[in-house]
């Protein structure tokens, strides 16, 4: 578009201002058609989904040590942020090139969130639609305020078009408004009414109900957490995005594949009517670094496992079976690859939709997930579950070992020092050194701690739950002035020694003792 007097002084600053209105309004319109589609097809959330996948282990490691669980939001704002950089840069664009060149690279930016969105494991083709109405809306919004800082304003002046460029961006600024709220209300809505619908659920008594915890199952060691984690506390390491709000009445579970003589579907009510058992299970996460809290004990309660697969048909691969893997895929997409041979040898492996006396939380997978004791997470605890089928490791990859961890993944026997804290600073006397120990399915037999590579001393172990839960423990130090290293190591219940071998968490997960420094001062 020529101009007669030239582009107003402030040309850059505006069209990055139109960008971001155009931004803006992009997302908005976004929000509202996910609330139709689903809320896992937004621009944002479908573009994080893609980022997690195709990042290398290394970096996803990185950012999980470094944020924890708040890797999510992290990665969220991350893209929010370069969403805006690269609006504002077309903005600047629309302004110094011409409006129509800005409008196709916001148009091309929603083009590829919509090829994100599309390619999810889980998709549709509409997932592809919140991002490519975004694409449209934000070129749309874009051309006209670009060509309004373009178009001339009074005669003979370096200004622009102020009135056309402010009614856009109010008309932008209220559509977005609106869209917005709808978006959110009507996804409020869904959410709600799966929150609702869990909050309802009265689960059944187990007819196989955990036994009481003994006594001493917990020390009273300030600092140390209780033996049960809370739900609200305990960790969550997946790669969803969003997380998935599925009522109870709308699950199903599909079972099929090799080796399955009687295929099942099996709803929400079919798990209450079974027996329910209840059992203290450990987690772990592979990702957990040496002395890291990626790790949790909770009271699950739910339908075994292998009573189901054999309800299907399925034998173990020593018993004839031809399937040695059993994959199960979350409603997002997620896939799990667990050994048959494990799942059926006798232990508590469940199809979990109870923890710790309530229905699960949404975050942990409600309406059903499942907990095997004894393996890592990524090869066993599949949240939001909605399909299990019967293969051979030879014939599929899983999520994660498609991604260079390992396709088989026994939990590792491995201790903790919580109390004193790294770099604490102490008294000289006795000190309370205690933590916890976990080596699920073999249970833990001893706890050992030194001082400064000194010799191992025996510490004082709290009762044992069950061999898939994990135990704390206590040393009582007589601390001494100076700068001094604590380490610990555990003995699991076969009698094999904890390595001492560092190994970082890929491909299978993290070894090494836990040590932590700290600094005694004289007593008092």
């Amino acid at each position: 578009m020529p101009r007669s007097g030239g582009l107003p002084r402030s040309a850059g600053l505006l069209g990055a201002a139109a960008g971001l209105v155009a931004g803006v309004s992009a997302l908005a319109a976004a929000e509202l058609v996910s609330a139709w589609v689903r809320p896992q097809s937004g621009p944002v959330t479908a573009v994080g989904g893609a980022v997690v996948d195709l990042v290398p282990p290394p970096v996803r490691e990185w950012a999980i040590q470094v944020f924890g669980t708040s890797d999510k939001l992290v990665l969220r704002l991350g893209i929010l942020l370069l969403l805006a950089l690269f609006a504002a840069g077309a903005g600047v664009v629309g302004v110094r090139a011409r409006p129509l060149y800005g409008a196709v690279l916001a148009l091309a930016f929603g083009l590829v969130g919509a090829v994100a969105a599309a390619g999810r494991p889980d998709a549709s083709p509409r997932d592809a639609l919140p991002s490519a109405v975004a694409g449209v809306v934000a070129a749309a919004v874009l051309y006209l305020l670009t060509g309004a800082v373009r178009r001339p304003g009074p005669p003979g002046g370096r200004g622009y078009d102020r009135r056309r460029f402010l009614t856009v961006v109010l008309a932008s600024a209220g559509g977005s408004a609106v869209a917005y709220l709808a978006g959110r209300l009507s996804g409020a809505s869904g959410a709600a009414d799966a929150a609702a619908d869990r909050a309802a659920l009265e689960l059944p008594a187990p007819a196989s109900p955990a036994r009481p915890l003994p006594p001493g199952v917990g020390l009273p060691v300030p600092g140390l957490g209780p033996f049960l984690t809370p739900n609200a506390s305990f960790y969550r390491i997946d790669t969803a995005l969003v997380v998935p709000r599925l009522g109870a009445d709308r699950w199903t579970l599909r079972i099929h594949g090799e080796g399955v003589t009687r295929p099942l579907t099996l709803r929400y009510a079919d798990l209450l009517a079974r027996e329910l058992v209840e059992r203290d299970i450990t987690l772990a996460c592979v990702s957990n670094e040496v002395g890291g809290d990626l790790v949790g004990n909770a009271r699950w309660l739910g339908v075994r496992l292998a009573d189901v697969l054999r309800e299907a048909g399925v034998r173990a691969p020593s018993r004839g079976g031809p399937a040695d893997q059993l994959v199960a895929r979350s409603v997002d997409g997620m896939t799990i690859g667990t050994p048959v041979e494990t799942v059926l040898d006798g232990r508590d492996a469940l199809l979990a939709i109870g923890m710790n006396g309530e229905p699960l939380p949404f975050a942990h997978g409600f309406p059903v997930r499942m907990v095997v004791p004894g393996l890592y997470g990524y090869v066993s605890a599949c949240k939001w579950l909605a399909e299990l089928r019967l293969t051979t490791f030879a014939a599929y990859d899983a999520y994660w070992v498609r991604r260079a961890w390992a396709a088989q993944a026994p939990v590792k026997t491995q201790s903790r020092i919580d109390v004193p804290r790294g770099n604490a600073a102490l008294r000289a006397g006795t000190v309370a050194v205690a933590g916890v120990a976990w080596a699920q399915h073999r249970g833990v037999s001893a706890v050992q701690v030194r001082v400064d590579g000194g010799p191992w001393q025996q510490a004082v172990l709290a009762a044992e739950d069950t061999v898939d839960t994990w135990r704390q423990w206590v040393w009582r130090w007589p601390a001494t002035p100076g700068r001094h290293v604590l380490e610990v190591r555990a003995v699991d219940g076969t009698g094999a020694v904890q390595t001492g071998e560092e190994q970082g968490v890929l491909p299978d997960g993290a070894t090494g003792w836990h040590r932590v420094r700290v600094e005694v001062a004289g007593a008092d």
